[in-house]
């Protein structure tokens, strides 16, 4: 997402620098990746300076020479050799002083430098348009029709100001964010200011002699659909003030009408679409279902329409394919006297469908895929109807079509004052936290004591529930301000249980001490590691409609193939001696229902002591993996039984573990060497693959106290002759 920083402040009073704004915004959770000068003119007209021709005389050494006199607002007058056709006593000129810097179109750049041409002295130079990179015409030298002093920059004439562009890394969730007022939105709530949207007030109906019928046949992928006919309107070039508003974004001028939808849309985030009024005629249907039509996009594509494709219609064909891309026979040309102009909320789930069928991005759809305000569609509208007639002239021949059958309500959602201060771990004024929310446009219905009702407005479609209104007010208050707090002894007494996120903590700090890496490895993988093992039961994985490469394309059925990718890229990496765990998620479908587990992986491989001076290298052994298990199962204080494990094709040997109430807390044991074989592993790979959930299930905080012995430790050595088919659990 990019920004021109001065585009920002036409909404919002700003003070601060770009500097300072970008590490708000930062710190409030739109990352800002850089900030850079802009220029609308490379060197920004630097030295150039409004003058006026005091005289012109036949250079007397040269024909198509002139000798000038020019007031450039110095004490005296500068002698300047013109070679302009056209210069002229009296006219006011761009003139580029001794020392300046010219960067002219389509050539390399040169310094201007007092010289003599053909034996007479010239301090400057008088500029054509091409010549300071303002434009290509080289006819001639620019005459300004201006009353400004001599001397006066040249760059305060052509409203050159410079700028600095803030490109922010913007998170699928905040789609909000992806406009100028967006930002605008999250810089009030910062700094406690107000934001000055742009006024509407003049806009009025001239006439209604146009009449269109609108049709939204499926209301589910389209719930409003706004527009309005504009007749008698000018198509041609954008004013300068548009232009570069465009070009400071990135963005080419294309004409005056699509520049003012693009300018709305990256103003406010609302996309829109003018169609050409001979081409929609009296109808237009909002529908899909035109699988198999072919229909031409305006880059001259064509392309094929699948049945989910909503398509704006008019009573013969379709147009465009709705919030993706227009067709190539509906836009604005500079033929186009009529328009008929679109302000929609499309469902984000049909326009992400076809914007990743077609490989169509575009940046209606980069935002109606994410979410747009439908409660700004016919403001956005207003805004753009009245631009278009600043700048391309024209009358509003229709009253606002306004389809919205059923509304879109805020979201309700209801907190507790005492919860909110206990998940920040610090207390937060109840004052500060409403006028947080107020700045953020989210409502306080009701309140009580503790708890309190809030609405949220449906432009903001990643807060939904409590954990979200709470990101809201910390990312707000600012991460920074919260205190720095000295950790405080525990001390032996009841508690409740310990949520999932401790006592997952708890596992973490156990196996780090004791030499293990966390890992953090992609839910997502390739489907092609289970051809080699049918037992996996590849029929059970979950396939992403819309994945982005071959080699990411199921959701993962086990940990084991994520693990063994860790391993080899360390071994490959001359890390020959690696234990590694991994809280991860694991996924299947069966009999169309689909599950999802949460487990605790655990790899060994190599030796589990070094060789060294004091010894030999000790190979991690199948005891090495079990005291792991014994050891994580006694901190959660889970008692438990084994049994040995029957599963050949995915573990050469091991034990399945089983809780005391005969649920499957996992397995451990030496993988398989099919899976060796596939991923080059020379040694064994021992793996605990446990069930998180089942652990958490099983969690005992009870405590065991036992007085100390008052006698001395005896020490018993058992001998024992046993049969093969006795297990240690029955031996302890």
């Amino acid at each position: 997402m990019v920004l021109s920083f001065d585009w920002l402040k036409q909404y919002i009073n700003i003070s601060e620098s770009v500097e300072e704004i970008a590490q708000m915004l930062t710190n409030s959770g739109l990352e800002v990746e850089n900030v850079t000068p802009f220029q609308l003119v490379e060197g920004g007209l630097e030295g150039l300076v409004i003058g006026e021709v005091l005289t012109c005389s036949k250079h007397p050494n040269a024909d198509s020479l002139s000798i000038t006199t020019v007031d450039i607002g110095d004490e005296n007058p500068s002698q300047i050799v013109c070679g302009a056709p056209n210069v002229a006593v009296g006219q006011k000129v761009v003139v580029a002083k001794v020392g300046a810097k010219l960067y002219p179109k389509n050539h390399d750049s040169f310094l201007i430098k007092k010289s003599k041409i053909r034996g007479e002295e010239s301090f400057g130079m008088i500029c054509a348009e091409d010549e300071i990179g303002l434009g290509n015409s080289h006819d001639g030298i620019m005459i300004l029709n201006t009353n400004l002093a001599n001397g006066t920059p040249a760059a305060t004439f052509f409203q050159l100001e410079n700028d600095a562009i803030i490109e922010i890394g913007l998170t699928p969730n905040r789609a909000d964010g992806a406009s100028h007022i967006g930002v605008s939105r999250d810089l009030k709530a910062i700094l406690n200011k107000t934001i000055q949207w742009p006024s509407v007030n003049d806009f009025k109906v001239n006439h209604t002699q146009a009449k269109i019928n609108v049709t939204v046949q499926n209301s589910e992928a389209c719930p409003r659909y706004s527009g309005l006919v504009i007749q008698n309107v000018q198509v041609g070039e954008s004013p300068n003030w548009l232009k570069n508003r465009l070009k400071s974004i990135g963005l080419k001028s294309t004409n005056n009408i699509v520049d003012i939808t693009n300018f709305v849309l990256h103003e406010m985030g609302q996309p829109l679409h003018a169609f050409d009024l001979k081409v929609v005629g009296e109808q237009i249907v909002v529908k899909n279902g035109l699988e198999n039509v072919k229909f031409t996009t305006l880059d001259e594509k064509e392309r094929t329409l699948l049945s989910s494709d909503l398509m704006i219609c008019n009573a013969e064909k379709p147009m465009c394919i709705a919030g993706v891309f227009g067709g190539s026979e509906s836009g604005v040309t500079e033929k186009t006297n009529a328009i008929f102009l679109e302000s929609a909320y499309f469902n984000p789930n049909f326009i992400r469908k076809s914007s990743q069928k077609h490989g169509l991005k575009t940046d209606a759809s980069f935002r109606y895929e994410r979410g747009t305000d439908p409660n700004i569609t016919v403001y956005a509208l207003k805004r753009a109807a009245l631009l278009i007639q600043e700048v391309a002239g024209g009358e509003i021949a229709s009253e606002i079509i306004d389809i919205y059958p059923n509304p879109i309500l805020n979201t309700t959602i209801q907190l507790q004052y005492s919860r909110l201060n206990k998940l920040i771990g610090a207390e937060i004024e109840k004052n500060t936290i409403k006028t947080i929310l107020e700045n953020l446009d989210i409502i306080i219905q009701s309140e009580n004591e503790d708890v309190f009702i809030v609405e949220v407005p449906p432009y903001r479609v990643d807060v939904t529930r409590e954990a979200d209104i709470l990101e809201e007010i910390i990312r707000i208050y600012g991460f920074n301000n919260f205190e720095e707090r000295s950790i405080q002894a525990g001390f032996i007494a009841s508690f409740t249980k310990p949520s999932k996120f401790e006592i997952k903590e708890k596992i973490a700090e156990l196996l780090t001490s004791k030499g293990f890496s966390e890992i953090v490895t992609n839910s997502i993988t390739n489907s092609n590691y289970f051809d080699k093992h049918q037992f996996l039961h590849k029929d059970r994985l979950v396939k992403i409609l819309n994945y982005n490469s071959e080699d990411l394309d199921v959701l993962r059925t086990n940990m084991i193939f994520s693990s063994l990718e860790v391993l080899k890229s360390n071994i490959n990496r001359r890390q020959k001696n690696l234990k590694m765990f991994d809280f991860g998620k694991v996924y299947s479908i069966k009999e169309g229902n689909y599950f999802e587990k949460e487990k605790l992986s655990i790899v060994l491989y190599g030796s589990q002591k070094h060789e060294s001076w004091l010894g030999k290298e000790q190979k991690i052994a199948f005891v090495h993996a079990y005291s792991i298990l014994t050891m994580i199962l006694e901190r959660l204080g889970i008692n438990f039984t084994t049994t040995p494990m029957e599963e050949p094709k995915k573990f050469a040997y091991g034990l399945k573990i089983l809780s005391l109430k005969g649920e499957t807390i996992g397995r451990v044991g030496v993988l398989a060497n099919g899976f060796l074989e596939q991923f080059t592993l020379e040694e064994d790979v021992y793996m605990l693959d446990l069930n998180w959930d089942v652990l958490v299930s099983n969690y005992n905080t009870k405590i065991k106290f036992q007085e100390l012995s008052k006698f001395p430790m005896v020490r018993r050595d058992l001998s024992l002759v046993l049969d093969k088919s006795i297990s240690f659990d029955q031996v302890k």
